[in-house]
Formats: C-alpha cells, structure tokens, sequence
C-alpha cells in the first residue's frame, strides 16, 4: 500500500510565509485562516504545509527550529535560482537572520534555506556522499584536514569549527604540505571571513596568499576557492 509523509512546518504570519514560498518559485496551492490558519506550496512535484504556530510562538526570528529536507538531482542549479530570486526581492542576498539563504561553493551538495519563520529548508542532492568526519582516509595531511573543514563548513554551515580545524592544520601540517593546500587553506578561512563580514582578516590572508608566489597553473587550481571569497564578500 503506497504511502507518503508531507512536513508540516509552522505558518507564522501565513500570508507573508506563502509569499515567501511564492519568490522561490513554489505555487500557492491552499491557504486557510479560520477557524485556524493552514496553507499548502508545492513546485517540483513536492509540497510544503504549514499548519500554525505553537502559543506562546510569535513565528519571528528563529523559533521554530524546525524543516525537512528536499532530495534534488543537481542543487546547484536550486541554489542559483532562489540567490537569485531573493536579491531581486530584498535588493541583496539574505544571508544572516530570518530569512536567509546559506552560502554555495562549486562542488557542495547542499544548502539551507530559512524562511520567515524560521522554518528550514535543506536542498540535498541525491547521490550525496556520506561525510567521512575527519577527512577523506584517502588523504592526508594538510589536504584530509581540508576535506573534514568542508564537511562542518558546507554539510554542517558550522564554520567556527571549519575555521579552528584549518587554523590547527595549517600549524601541524603547513612545513609539509604543497603550496595549493596552503592556498586553499587560507583561501578557505578568508571565505569565512568574509562571510563573517572581517574584512580586515580577508585582507590579510589574501595577502598571505600572494606571499607564496603560486604561479599560473596553481592559481588556476584555487581559483574557485577565490571565486568564493568574492561571492561571501557580496
């Protein structure tokens, strides 16, 4: 006997959650306000409800903590329409405080979206790989560190931990590893930062990049890690 399982998140100030659904791209497909409110969006094939907020509840900032996931065959695609979506609306890209949308590195095979209730939205790829935390075993050194500061930072949007575990690789493993993992290392925390709007910190390890004199094919190498910064800065 088929069956199927549909998330029922907070609606908050209804009218204004559906619209917001409405700016990504769903289709408003009910929407009730007595004798309690419920609406209903759908896109894609998959729907969201939104059944009331808990009293005691206003459905501003971050209480619910609460969402579901969404399976997808190529997020990415996803995470350039709704940026999109949501500049033309807000005049910038959201990305702190409710609502928001989470940053998007090439490679990443998720990200969140949180409304204005502070209901969230997790876009999953399909054939995401399950994270192997402290690193791919098939690297070492510098470069496995790396690859665990991508899980907390991209999976996890944990970038305090992503920054200590870089800071503390670059200190065990900086005298042996290559110029590129150096790069994208520092390339990495100055992403953070800029995210974190530390414009100062940015500077310096920019510069701290220029100091290892990478040549052309290196440069080519970390040149999406760079591309990065500049998307965090904007």
């Amino acid at each position: 006997m088929a069956a199927i399982s549909v998330p029922v998140l907070w609606g908050g100030e209804l009218s204004e959650t559906l619209d917001f659904y409405r700016t990504l791209g769903y289709r408003v497909t009910y929407e009730m306000t007595r004798p309690y409110t419920y609406g209903m969006v759908e896109r894609d094939g998959y729907q969201l409800h939104f059944g009331p907020t808990p009293k005691g509840m206003n459905g501003k900032g971050e209480e619910a903590h609460i969402g579901c996931l969404v399976a997808v065959d190529d997020v990415e695609p996803w995470h350039a329409e709704f940026k999109a979506a949501l500049r033309a609306r807000y005049g910038k890209i959201p990305s702190k405080g409710v609502p928001r949308i989470t940053r998007f590195r090439p490679g990443q095979t998720r990200f969140s979206v949180v409304d204005p209730v502070g209901n969230t939205i997790i876009y999953v790829q399909r054939d995401e790989p399950d994270p192997e935390y402290g690193g791919s075993k098939r690297l070492e050194g510098l470069a496995r560190v790396l690859d665990n500061a991508r899980i907390f930072r991209d999976s996890k949007t944990d970038d305090a931990t992503a920054a200590r575990a870089i800071e503390t690789g670059l200190r065990r493993h900086g005298a042996t590893a290559t110029p590129v993992e150096r790069a994208r290392a520092l390339a990495m925390l100055a992403e953070i930062a800029a995210a974190a709007g530390d414009s100062e910190r940015v500077t310096d390890l920019l510069a701290q990049i220029e100091e290892l004199g990478l040549g052309d094919r290196d440069r080519a190498a970390i040149a999406d890690d760079l591309a990065a910064i500049a998307d965090a800065q904007e």
